[in-house]
């Protein structure tokens, strides 16, 4: 067990900055006292994070840290805090970590003994969460879904037991396909898209997945957080693949045709058909 208090020793300290998701002003007064201070940020893109730096009137030396050269730009941050250079690290617009790079850099540094310091400020998730109408005492973050449909079926199979109001996030050329097959997967539940958070166009859609089908996607423009009501004690907990899979087969060896095979599952299971028909064929 690591006990680290940040502030009473002398250990250096790398500072994680959330930076805003849309509206300038929620940059809180702390994160730019600490953006003042440190000699280096590190971040996703130095060409957004210097401009909204120099919004503030603050002029520091950038360093790129983004998914391809994290490992790299890591040994950089440490040597940089182990010469004593003070370091923070700030992501495009949200919390660092969070579907976003940060993590091997925590990790690293936790590992070469230097403390972590978060500088609290906006994210996309939790604010889409307590603005969605859906539960808020249990939930579970996913972030991205993978971008094959037939992996991200096979991810939201894995969540449909679930009890947790569900998050996820999603980009304006996929939404589509997503909205589809979370429909395939978890039926009708209830559900809350928000996107463009703190903009001028800030939008709530609240229904359910059935009614989201609907949409016209042309106007589902900007960043998108998907936040999905979880299982309750009404649903039925799908059975694996293999079991339903298997159902089919044994009325099928009975005789019954593949189409009757998948009512009369669907029917016993109490689960959609689309998605018994799905599973079946994917098998």
């Amino acid at each position: 067990m690591i006990r680290n208090s940040n502030f009473s020793s002398k250990k250096p300290i790398l500072y994680l900055v959330a930076t805003p998701i849309g509206n300038l002003k929620e940059l809180s007064t702390r994160t730019l006292d600490v953006l003042k201070e440190v000699d280096y940020i590190f971040c996703e893109d130095t060409r957004v994070s210097s401009k909204l730096v120099n919004l503030c009137g603050v002029k520091k030396r950038f360093i790129s840290c983004h998914e391809h050269n994290e490992a790299m730009a890591t040994k950089e941050a440490i040597r940089l805090l182990k010469e004593g250079y003070k370091v923070a690290y700030m992501s495009d617009a949200g919390m660092p970590c969070i579907s976003d790079p940060g993590y091997i850099l925590v990790r690293e540094c936790l590992i070469n003994e230097i403390n972590v310091s978060p500088i609290s400020g906006p994210n996309a998730a939790l604010n889409a969460l307590i603005a969605s109408g859906l539960p808020t005492d249990h939930f579970y973050f996913h972030g991205f879904l993978n971008a094959k449909d037939s992996v991200k079926k096979e991810e939201l199979r894995k969540l449909y037991k679930r009890q947790e109001t569900l998050i996820f996030y999603e980009s304006p050329h996929r939404i589509d396909k997503t909205l589809k097959c979370m429909h395939e997967i978890f039926g009708s539940r209830k559900a809350c898209i928000a996107r463009e958070i703190s903009k001028i166009h800030e939008e709530f859609i609240r229904g359910n997945l059935e009614e989201f089908l609907t949409l016209d996607k042309e106007t589902l423009k900007g960043e998108m957080v998907i936040v999905v009501e979880g299982n309750d004690e009404e649903i039925t907990a799908m059975p694996e693949e293999k079991e339903i899979v298997n159902l089919i087969r044994n009325f099928t060896n009975m005789g019954m045709s593949t189409k009757d095979a998948i009512k009369k599952a669907s029917d016993l299971l109490n689960l959609p058909k689309n998605k018994v028909y799905s599973i079946y064929h994917g098998n």
